[in-house]
Order: structure tokens, then sequence, then C-alpha cells
């Protein structure tokens, strides 16, 4: 059978560039290795039938505020997608049994750090008046194709609008670690610590080179619009999407993992599936799938390409990551207070020391005395996700090591994942109880899935890493996932890539699957 394009995994990236060309008249059909579409985006009964987890993103803010959701919001709505927005958007714990939060009310956001010091909380309206100017020019960035004629023109508008102060200021801005940033415009510790939580979430601990920028747009972002997940789960956008594209006569084939890329004549001409059944692709053939796992693996080593590939090979994972999912009696009860109740997420790492001693401690191979825990409450903004009475938490742990060398607590002796694991999901669970006492008389069931298991559920969360690869400046940008090909192009014509492993990275926003089908299809 034969089609005009290919797209190899039912990722949201990959089914926002089939969507796309679908829509331009592109005959399309995307392979899904699993049962399920969805990548790293699924919802499922993880713990007792009736309580459906988002197995790894919950956070749909950035595909709500996407230029492939604007482009194709009817459609999608008319598949059901479905949005529930959360006012309290996520606070910060502290040892000290306090918290600090960020609402959609500016005046409640500010009476929590006026509390703290009256000039963090000018310091903080000053950066949300700030955000207004910015927000137009570095998300016209954030979604062009690096580098490209629109990108440039981004930036030559920007300095036409802004002037010079502006760009070099924005480009400080960029550069800048996250404990830069915040010194610079900040006083307490509580104010700096609630903000740089969010650089864990990209690979970024408090002093590394390019961290500011997502906890600058995460923390504005969220105090100007709000904080958006799926209703009913994450899924809803795979299925909106998954719908959209076969309205568009696209063809969807699940548990059809690709065995091969067809290669003739030294360009991309279709794929051949584990089961021995072939399809051409006329026009392009997609991967929406990590490139270590194309080169090598889906299409054969080739000296001609030598320097492409020892780049692939040296793109380096971010930390690993384990999620716990809980199915509940009720929500926490927050030593902080009452009101935590109701936040979409409650970050656990309570001052910048921690932030970098986790992230060194990670990067040696040890188990973290003291992870980053990212605790998920969807259940306190979408009660349909439970049965009535009932909750589930979402916790993510940041930041961990792929493979363990050792126990910086000196107390697990495993040093391989599925020994580990349990072990170190009772640390986190104590760290939790520790913040919210009596959490674990509320756990009806759980589910644990290591680094290690992550992997196994989606490849392409090579040893873990939600973000298929590091965000540092090294390799983001026009430099991700290697120079000369960020434009989502490969050596082998007609072949290219997309996902969290290209520009502009991970998150939930389609932006790569949807700027590369723009360049194909308009």
């Amino acid at each position: 059978m034969s089609y005009d394009a290919v797209v190899i995994g039912a990722g949201h990236n990959g089914l926002a560039a089939a969507v796309r060309l679908a829509e331009k008249g592109w005959s399309v059909a995307v392979f899904e290795a699993k049962e399920t579409a969805g990548g790293a985006v699924k919802t499922q009964a993880l713990t007792m039938p009736g309580f459906r987890h988002d197995l790894c993103a919950m956070n749909l803010s950035m595909f709500a505020g996407s230029g492939f959701f604007a482009a194709h919001k009817q459609a999608l709505l008319d598949q059901g997608l479905g949005f529930a927005p959360a006012q309290d958007c996520f606070a910060s714990v502290f040892r000290d049994g306090t918290y600090l939060g960020v609402s959609t009310s500016l005046d409640s956001t500010a009476a929590g750090i006026a509390a703290l010091t009256p000039a963090d909380a000018q310091a903080w309206r000053d950066l949300v008046a700030r955000f207004d100017v910015d927000a137009p020019h570095i998300f016209a960035l954030l979604g062009s194709p690096m580098p490209s004629f629109a990108a440039a023109k981004v930036v030559w508008k920007a300095w036409r609008q802004q002037g010079t102060g502006w760009l070099l200021e924005t480009l400080r801005l960029f550069l800048s670690s996250p404990r830069d940033f915040l010194d610079a415009r900040f006083s307490h510790p509580k104010v700096k610590t609630m903000m740089a939580a969010w650089g864990l979430h990209l690979d970024f601990p408090p002093d590394v080179a390019g961290g500011a920028l997502f906890p600058y747009l995460e923390c504005m972002v969220n105090q100007s619009f709000g904080m958006v997940i799926g209703k009913g789960g994450a899924d809803t956008i795979v299925n909106a999407m998954t719908g959209a594209l076969k309205a568009r006569g696209g063809a969807l084939f699940l548990d059809a993992p690709v065995a091969e890329i067809d290669v003739s004549s030294g360009r991309a001409s279709g794929v051949t599936l584990a089961d021995g059944r072939s399809f051409e692709a006329r026009r392009a053939v997609i991967a929406n799938v990590h490139p270590k796992l194309v080169f090598g693996t889906l299409v054969a080593s080739d000296l001609s390409r030598k320097a492409f590939e020892r780049d692939v090979s040296a793109f380096r994972a971010g930390p690993g990551t384990m999620m716990i999912h809980l199915a509940l009696h009720g929500l926490p009860d927050w030593r902080a207070g009452v009101a935590l109740k109701g936040f979409a997420y409650v970050h656990v790492a309570p001052d910048l020391e921690m932030m970098s001693r986790v992230y060194s401690e990670a990067a040696a191979g040890l188990l973290p005395v003291e992870p980053a825990i990212v605790v998920g409450q969807p259940t306190a903004i979408d009660p349909s996700r439970a049965p009535e009475g009932k909750h589930i938490l979402w916790v993510q742990v940041r930041v961990l090591p792929a493979n363990i060398r050792g126990d910086a607590k000196g107390e697990i002796e495993a040093t391989n994942w599925d020994d580990a694991k349990e072990a170190y999901a009772q640390r986190v669970l104590n760290i939790l109880d520790a913040y919210a006492p009596g959490l674990r008389g509320l756990i009806l069931a759980r589910a644990v899935y290591s680094p290690l298991d992550l992997e196994r559920e989606n490849p392409n969360l090579i040893g873990g890493d939600n973000l298929s690869g590091s965000h540092h400046l090294d390799q983001n940008f026009f430099l991700r996932p290697v120079a000369g090909h960020s434009r989502y192009s490969t050596p082998v014509k007609g072949l290219y890539l997309c996902g969290a492993s290209t520009w502009p990275g991970a998150g939930t926003g389609a932006g790569s699957g949807f700027m590369l089908a723009k360049m194909l299809a308009g």
C-alpha cells in the first residue's frame, strides 16, 4: 500500500504532523508499536478500576497555547477535546510548614509574596508586566523552525518594536542560569525556590546556564493564563487528534511496530513492519522516534553519514524520572495548609541547595537522599478521573540516575532499578508523609514506574529521561538534536525526525510535528 507520508510513532508530535498533512490533502498513515496511541501522553487505570491516571504527561497548558491547537481548534473540539482549567496552578512547600503559590489572581499571588517581603511582591508585578511585552516575541521564536527566515523575522520585528536594549536583555535571559536570573530580581529565598523548581522539569538545576527561560515562562504563563489539564485525562488530546486524522482520511495502525525504514538510492521510500508488511511513502517518512533508535536500528549505519551518526550517538539524555501513581480515599492533608488541596501542582523541592545537591547526586549515579518531587492533584481540578469521593495523585520524582552506582543515603544496596524501585518509592512516600502527615493511610492502591520501567513502556524515554534529551545549551535551539539538522531533516533524503528530541524540545506543545508538517505541505 502506498501513501504520501508515513509517520512512525503515534505520540502527539507524530499525530500533529499527520493531522496537518492530511488537512493539506496528503494521504497519511501512522504506525504505532503499542496497542494504544499517545506515546508519553496516555491515561490508564494503573491502580484500580475507575481511577484514570496520566502515565507521564499531565499538564496540557503548552498544547492549549500551541500553534497546532490554534490552527486546528475546531477540528479537535469536534472530536471531543476537553480541558479542565486550574485557577490555583502550582505551589512550593517549605521545611518550616509554609507554602508559596501562584494563582491566576495577581493580587492573591502578590499577597502571598508580600507577606514575605513587599519588595519581592512589587518585583513579581514588574515581571508580569515585562512578560506582557516579552510573550509575543518569545513564543513566536519558540514556534519557528530553528534556524529559519521566520525566526530571523521574529528577532528583527522585536528589535524594531522594543529596541536593542530589550534584545540584549532577552538574550541574557536565554543564557542565564536560574539562580542568576532570580538573584537579580528577588531577595527572598522562598520566592526564588518557588520559581526555580520549574527548572528541574527541563534538566536545569539552579546553576546551569540556559535554565532561566523555562521557570520564567512557566511562572508567568500560569500567572497570566492559568494551567489546564485534560478533562477526563491527558489522552483527550490524543483521542481528538486520532479522530481528526481519521476524519480526514488518514490511517492509524496500532500494535504495528516498524522493523525497518526502507531506503532506496539514498532516499527513504517506505517502511517494513515487524510482521513483514511493507508500505510505500511517496513523499516523506517521518520518524517521531528518538534519533538513537532511528539510526543504527531502523536505518542501517552508513559510512557516508559517519559524522551525523557520531553526533547522534553523543546526544545526551537528561536525568531519569520515577512515576508513582496513587489511588486515594481523599486528597493529602498538607501541613502547610488546607488551601494546598486546590492546587494542580505542589512542588516538594524546598530550597535551591537541595536542587543543586539532588542533581549532583544523580549525575554521579547515586540515588538522591532527597529527590525533587512534583505532586499533581488532578482530581482537585477534574473529579471525573476517580470514583465519587475518591482521588488520585500523580507523583513525578526528579532527578534520578538511569544507572545506579550507589545510594547517597547509604540505605539501599540494590544497583538495578528492578530491585531498588520499591525501596526508593518508600523513601519518596516518607518525604511526602512529612509534608502531608497521614498520606499513607489514604492510599488504596499504587503503581510505581522506575526509570527502567518508563523506558520499557516507551523506548524513546532512554534511561527514564522524559525529555528525550537534555536541554542544555549545547543541544538546544539550532543544535537540537545535532548541529545542521535542527530543521528535522536527516542525511537520508525524504526521512525526517520530530518529537521531543528535536526543536523546540520536550512538552505537550506539538511544536516539532506541526512545524515539520508546515515546512512539508504549508
